[in-house]
């Protein structure tokens, strides 16, 4: 009778011990406020974004809430953290999957490299690499070289002005198709590049479906796409690719055999990492490019040790000569200053993971399922990591092994840092080489402010009028 007393005694605080363990969670939830359901600060947010002031919004957090804060962003509960040792946190943490917004996820699919954690991570990201090190990408400056080539004759040549942004776009999305597709410009070229521009447009968009929204013609648009992607990969499928395992991504993913020789990505992968290696090939590139245009314009010193080092490539080769890979090695200038416009304005603001179960950070409680929110200007333009953060010093990366981790964070780190960092490479290296080397230009725009929709552009798409120097 005792134990039994005893029993119902227990079981009646219970309910008190779960109440009192809630209340603990909640107040151990990091400061700050989740707002409106599913809208949250999704709002405010897109606006500073589209102001380019989300370094600011971010810093007002900062001094409002502290270091770590809760908010809702894009239809989730969401933690903002910032500093070097949440980037590492982000970057290595096995309790964090990279799970995009709902809107990239849609837009993406479940498969994507972005989305996947652990062994899934390294087995995707084991076959782009197949396709995207040094060692295979080398083969391919000669190609790129024709395409950049290609582009300033038809689209600078002869032309006293020309708007910067959609030309740059148009580049990287021909350079794209032709080393990720192999296939020759036409009719299917020109209808995914519309399709592609109209997914793009819905990355960061609140996940509402309804019709005539963002979001829903960007749905619409990842089917189409999905539906041309899917056609290649049986067109690929049905040839022999052993001949030529590398002749293009497609190519390269689908004829990669696993240890037993079966296939080793799916259809469904192929198509979910093929449209993000479009889009981080595509818009951060194009994005790149044009700020360096942009920030040339303004800096004739840098554009003069630029100029220096690529003419005495162009020097060494006949005109008719493509590029290779031991020029780009001697390019060192360029990237430095390449890297500094990244660190300065990087291309991608921030990004998301999310909780695979309870996780603690910085003292606080980070709840199973909600996103964790990173944006990499809190590191780079910290004056604590980079002194004067805000001048432009391409010689900081001279030695990049001075620069501590975590805190340069523009193609990502550690296990995650971007598989297509030399492909990026190569093409800002080979636009840029005959760029400074066949025009100079001014801009002739008083607006080249910049704006973010996610990536960053200006916001006229950046006209300058330009002068050839010699014929291509």
């Amino acid at each position: 009778m005792y134990y039994l007393v005893l029993f119902i005694t227990l079981l009646s605080f219970l309910p008190i011990f779960f109440i009192l363990k809630k209340i603990r969670s909640t107040t151990r939830l990091p400061p700050g406020s989740l707002g409106i359901p599913i809208i949250g600060q999704s709002l405010s947010f897109l606006r500073a974004m589209k102001a380019n002031t989300a370094g600011k919004w971010c810093e007002d957090r900062v001094k409002k809430y502290g270091p770590i804060s809760k908010l809702t962003l894009f239809g989730t509960p969401t933690v903002f953290i910032h500093g070097q040792a949440a980037n590492k946190f982000v970057f290595t943490n096995d309790t964090l999957n990279s799970q995009q917004p709902k809107s990239f996820r849609t837009l993406f699919g479940k498969r994507n490299l972005l989305e996947l954690s652990g062994k899934d991570h390294k087995h995707v990201r084991g076959a782009l690499m197949a396709f995207l090190k040094p060692e295979v990408l080398k083969q391919y400056v000669g190609k790129m070289d024709g395409e950049v080539r290609k582009h300033f004759e038809m689209h600078w040549q002869g032309k006293e002005t020309v708007t910067v942004l959609p030309l740059m776009k148009t580049l990287t999305f021909n350079i794209l198709w032709s080393l990720l597709f192999n296939l020759e410009h036409g009719a299917r070229r020109k209808k995914f590049a519309m399709l592609f521009e109209q997914m793009v447009q819905g990355l960061w968009s609140i996940p509402i479906n309804l019709p005539f929204t963002r979001f829903n013609r960007s749905i619409q648009a990842t089917s189409r796409i999905q539906n041309i992607i899917m056609d290649v990969i049986q067109e690929k499928r049905s040839r022999k690719q052993e001949a030529y395992p590398h002749k293009d991504l497609i190519a390269t993913l689908v004829s990669l055999r696993g240890d037993d020789n079966t296939i080793l990505l799916s259809d469904q992968e192929i198509v979910d990492n093929v449209r993000t290696v479009m889009v981080a090939g595509h818009e951060t590139s194009a994005g790149l490019l044009t700020l360096c245009i942009r920030h040339l314009a303004n800096d004739p010193v840098v554009y003069a040790a630029i100029l220096k080092e690529q003419q005495e490539i162009a020097t060494s080769k006949t005109s008719e000569e493509p590029l290779t890979w031991d020029d780009l090695a001697k390019m060192k200038y360029t990237w430095r200053a390449a890297l500094e416009i990244l660190r300065i304005v990087p291309p991608i603001f921030g990004a998301f993971r999310r909780t695979l179960k309870d996780t603690e950070f910085g003292g606080y409680l980070i709840p199973k399922g909600w996103q964790v929110f990173w944006a990499a200007n809190m590191t780079h333009m910290n004056d604590s990591i980079f002194s004067e953060p805000s001048k432009f010093d391409p010689s900081r990366f001279e030695n990049q092994a001075s620069i501590p981790p975590y805190c340069y964070v523009a193609f990502g780190a550690g296990p995650r840092i971007c598989p297509g960092y030399e492909f990026t490479r190569i093409e800002i290296l080979v636009t840029m080489h005959y760029l400074v080397t066949q025009y100079t230009w001014k801009l002739c725009c008083k607006d080249d402010n910049l704006s973010r929709d996610p990536m960053v552009i200006p916001t006229q798409g950046l006209p300058i009028q330009i002068e050839q120097k010699n014929r291509l």
